[in-house]
């Protein structure tokens, strides 16, 4: 088990920077997710932790070891790919037995930890099977298996989950989680799939454009966002954005519509006088509408999900989208009113796009 640390970390590809001055600190059997769109870096953030891409600038350590030069083998970390690498010609038995043996690990000692392995992953039944014989869901478990065997330090997952269904992408998902709780080892985990982060991470770092933009936990990057970026990434649905201007301690949304301003900032209710300024609304959070706790807009599309319906209206130049109780089934064209805690918005200055609250 060990901690892991990259300081200035650089990578660039001629005049290409790809990242650009990482910071960050991950605990010892912490479970940190790497999350951004395609291009942003966290990949190649990964491979470098690896050691399958060498580093520009800067510094990774995992312990207190400086690791930059050191080639993979000896940087004691397992890597589980989303493509899961395995050996087709071998059984999945000698999949997971294979790196044991290149290391010169005992026969006696390569049974039981394969056996403990499989136990774990419900896949004891499988170790005499080639890859060809398994399902996409099995052969990710193997490939989790190989890693687990040979008890490394740091756990490397590289966008695990892309290949499978949905279905599956939950049930492997749920497999990981388990395996963090069982063994407690420090996990990187890359994706760029928001809610496989918010299910898995105790700490999320959020990348754009090869820089660290927000790390917190599930919660202070789902309730706090540091940028539009941010509150745009994380949650499904995505948050809402409006924009607007604070007038007399209320906000004028584009559109005519007016919300006072919530408590928490009616303090800097003057120093935001007549600011523009972005209004961003999880769908999640429209309720019942009350008297100058509400917005009108008429309704665009009604998208029934059954635990839920998703409701998507008009409002000055946006479009928003509300996610409200089943059974309210408004008509396209209807002018729909609905509330809005005012505690509930977040607010971000309309150039920087950096949050306000």
């Amino acid at each position: 088990m060990s901690s892991v640390s990259f300081r200035k970390l650089e990578k660039s590809y001629g005049a290409l920077r790809i990242v650009k001055g990482i910071d960050l600190e991950i605990a010892d059997r912490e479970f940190v997710v790497l999350v951004g769109p395609s291009g942003c870096g966290k990949s190649t953030t990964l491979r470098m932790l690896a050691g399958l891409e060498s580093i520009s600038g800067g510094e990774i350590r995992i312990g207190e070891r400086v690791v930059n030069k050191l080639p993979p083998r000896e940087r004691d970390i397992a890597m589980v790919f989303q493509d899961y690498a395995l050996y087709p010609h071998k059984t999945v038995y000698e999949n997971m037995a294979f790196s044991l043996k290149v290391r010169g690990v005992p026969a006696a000692e390569i049974k039981p930890r394969i056996a403990q392995a499989a136990e774990m992953l419900g896949i004891g039944q499988l170790l005499e099977r080639k890859p060809s014989q398994l399902s996409g869901g099995q052969r990710q478990r193997v490939a989790m298996g190989r890693a687990i065997v040979r008890r490394p330090q740091v756990f490397l997952f590289d966008e695990p989950l892309s290949n499978l269904d949905a279905k599956l992408r939950g049930q492997v998902r749920t497999e990981i989680k388990r395996l963090h709780q069982a063994i407690g080892t420090t996990i990187i985990y890359v994706t760029h799939d928001q809610v496989e982060a918010m299910t898995l991470a105790d700490r999320i770092v959020i990348l754009k454009g090869g820089e660290i933009e927000q790390v917190g936990t599930p919660d202070e990057v789902y309730n706090s966002p540091a940028s539009v970026f941010v509150g745009g990434f994380i949650g499904s649905p995505a948050m809402n954005f409006a924009k607007g201007t604070v007038r007399g301690g209320r906000i004028a949304f584009d559109g005519g519509a007016e919300i006072a301003l919530d408590g928490r900032v009616n303090g800097k209710a003057t120093a935001l006088e007549g600011r523009d300024i972005i209004v961003g609304i999880r769908p999640e959070h429209f309720g019942a509408a009350e008297e100058g706790r509400q917005l009108s807009g008429r309704v665009q599309v009604v998208e029934p999900l059954g635990s839920d319906t998703l409701i998507h209206f008009a409002l000055g130049s946006s479009t928003l989208t509300a996610r409200v109780a089943p059974e309210m089934r408004p008509q396209p064209g209807e002018i729909l009113s609905i509330g809005v805690d005012p505690s509930r918005i977040h607010l971000f200055d309309a150039a920087t796009e950096r949050a306000l609250n």
